[in-house]
């Protein structure tokens, strides 16, 4: 893996479909911004916060949301001018399944490919999370930011385009091979792609994750 990277757990969002603070949210015993910074550690990466929720800081350096409501892309933004990485991979506080080995298999990919943008396809969708985003894009993503565009992919593919920069697209099937045999929960790439909304779905995640790991 790129030793000139830099991990970010996106966790600057209202929460207002889970009715509390998701961050702080119990999930297998710990709180869901554990299992994400687990996700980083995991894959060797440095890791920080975007975001500035109530309560994070005890667990990582937080960078703070330049612009309020504007959405992950204000994140990703923010985050991009603190970091000293070229590279910088991207998960949500929502996703605690990823496992680290896929962190480390989009940025060795992203690298070899020299593309500006990383993201997979999972479930026959180009899923925004994980992403691996160089820095040399944030002026250009600054750029959509203020032209009012909030939403990240679209944000981050207009931001390659405008850089002559293609987006790189990885098929989780192709990511899973090897990744598998090492996951000792034996998760699948859709079942990696969670992503927790609500309390009804972080209750049938804990549920995948007791019967992965009874098997």
């Amino acid at each position: 893996m790129q030793a000139d990277a830099q991990g970010f757990v996106l966790a600057g969002g209202r929460s207002s479909r889970m009715g509390a603070e998701k961050a702080l949210l119990p999930f297998g015993g710990r709180p869901l911004i554990e299992h994400a910074l687990t996700v980083l550690a995991g894959a060797g990466l440095r890791a920080a916060i975007a975001g500035a929720r109530p309560g994070l800081s005890q667990y990582a350096p937080v960078v703070a949301d330049e612009l309020e409501g504007r959405g992950p892309l204000a994140g990703i933004c923010a985050a991009l001018r603190w970091s000293h990485a070229s590279w910088n991979f991207f998960t949500t506080v929502d996703m605690p399944l990823l496992p680290s080995l896929l962190a480390v298999r989009m940025l060795d990919a992203a690298a070899e490919e020299d593309g500006a943008v990383l993201l997979t396809l999972g479930d026959g969708f180009v899923q925004t999370f994980p992403a691996v985003v160089h820095r040399e894009l944030l002026p250009l993503l600054d750029e959509q930011l203020a032209g009012g565009h909030a939403g990240a992919r679209h944000g981050i593919e207009e931001a390659a385009r405008r850089a002559g920069l293609q987006v790189k697209v990885l098929a989780l099937e192709e990511c899973a091979r090897g990744i598998a045999e090492a996951d000792q929960d034996g998760m699948s790439p859709n079942e990696w792609m969670l992503n927790l909304n609500t309390p009804e779905e972080v209750k049938r995640a804990e549920e995948t994750l007791r019967k992965k790991k009874r098997h």
